[in-house]
């Protein structure tokens, strides 16, 4: 299947991966940073953003978004590219790293290292935000995207530092997730989410310091899984590449050496 996405950049190719509700344009702030040393290719999964929904009868699972990039990955003639994602978007780049179908896989705050708790708290504030995202008229939506208040309402839980975000990123991720057609099966298939098989390459995981939504003490977990010390990402919440892109694009391009 055919999905939308953004190219930019020369070097090794380095494929983005986004989170549940979200579109590639969350990758926006580093994107320019890592164009300027790789091949950067910013795609939204399957029923997120502006791709179609995956075919009917195909559950919206995280293997099967895997199985999407994969074909993504044919399409567009990538050999084993790098790959990177942001909390759903790092479980899949790690499951294609476990399918040895990348050459590195960096995960920023993967899905998938919860508890039975924290996988409840998660999914709770991810459907109450999507259902916000459904009521709120526009208006109402412009004047909090435009107030700093309002900024913090939004997006205080996935981000650490809201003022960093602009009216216009804020709007356009609201409007992502309002109309995102796959995210009410994705987060429902969150309850059968385990860490995926060991990697077959090179893997990086980064939590962000101050994560409200898939908080700091999974990385733990990931890092047991992995064999590996997780970086902490500091000053950064779950959405880390809107908090510091300087060291969210340092940390990407380390890992796809």
């Amino acid at each position: 299947m055919e999905l939308a996405f953004e190219r930019r950049g020369i070097g090794a190719p380095l494929v983005l991966l986004h989170g549940i509700g979200h579109h590639w344009q969350a990758w926006l702030p580093v994107l320019d940073r890592l164009a300027a040393k790789r091949d950067v290719i910013a795609v939204d999964f399957p029923g997120f953003g502006v791709s179609p929904p995956l075919p009917p009868g195909t559950p919206y699972t995280a293997e099967s978004l895997a199985d999407a990039i994969e074909s993504f990955f044919a399409l567009l003639g990538l050999r084993e590219p790098h790959v990177a994602g942001n909390s759903l978007g790092g479980y899949v780049a790690l499951e294609l790293a476990s399918r040895g179908a990348v050459r590195t896989a960096t995960a920023l705050s993967p899905a998938g290292f919860w508890n039975r708790t924290e996988l409840a708290y998660a999914r709770a504030v991810l459907r109450a935000t999507h259902a916000s995202t459904r009521t709120i008229t526009p208006e109402q939506a412009l004047a909090a995207a435009s107030n700093p208040l309002g900024r913090i309402a939004f997006s205080g839980l996935l981000v650490a530092h809201p003022s960093r975000l602009s009216p216009e990123a804020l709007l356009a991720a609201c409007q992502a997730l309002r109309d995102a057609q796959g995210f009410d099966d994705t987060l429902d298939s969150f309850d059968w989410l385990m860490p995926p098989g060991p990697p077959k390459v090179p893997i990086t995981i980064a939590w962000g310091e101050h994560d409200r939504l898939l908080l700091r003490r999974q990385a733990v977990r990931a890092a047991k899984w992995s064999g590996q010390r997780a970086k902490l990402l500091k000053g950064c919440g779950h959405l880390p590449m809107s908090d510091d892109p300087e060291l969210v694009a340092s940390v990407l391009l380390a890992a796809s050496e």
